[in-house]
């Protein structure tokens, strides 16, 4: 009998996205592994939005080093920030670690260096508090 795959537990870290919400004109954060799942989310995505975002979202940041490798010729491209302007609005996103990207929707009038600015400094947060976290106790070996 075939099991479901599992998705690997890993720690909500919506408390990095707060002061991003606070920021004038910003509607929804997210933060999103590589492998399309939610790791985080603004309190007022819905669920299957979330879900949604999270899935475009990875096959978007894996289009956009695909395309810039191939500007530029080289294999080993590395995003920086992918930027998505739409009648609705902006949505930012940046590498936020080993596999993850942090993502926001704002409105059309906001203004875009504020939020990348905020947007790095709460990668560097999130990476210093990873960083920093003690090791789980994964018990005694057996």
């Amino acid at each position: 009998m075939n099991s479901p795959a599992r998705r690997r537990v890993t720690e909500d870290k919506s408390w990095v996205l707060a002061p991003l919400l606070e920021l004038p004109h910003v509607i929804h954060a997210a933060v999103i592994s590589g492998d399309g799942f939610i790791e985080g989310a603004s309190p007022g995505l819905k669920r299957e939005a979330a879900e949604g975002v999270a899935a475009m979202m990875s096959a978007l940041q894996g289009a956009g080093r695909a395309v810039t490798a191939a500007f530029a010729e080289q294999d080993d491209a590395k995003l920086r920030q992918t930027v998505i302007e739409s009648e609705q609005g902006w949505v930012f996103a940046i590498p936020s670690g080993e596999n993850t990207c942090l993502a926001v929707f704002a409105g059309p009038e906001v203004n875009m260096g504020v939020v990348a600015h905020h947007m790095q400094i709460q990668v560097t947060t999130l990476g210093n508090k990873v960083m920093n976290s003690p090791a789980r106790d994964l018990g005694s070996p057996a």
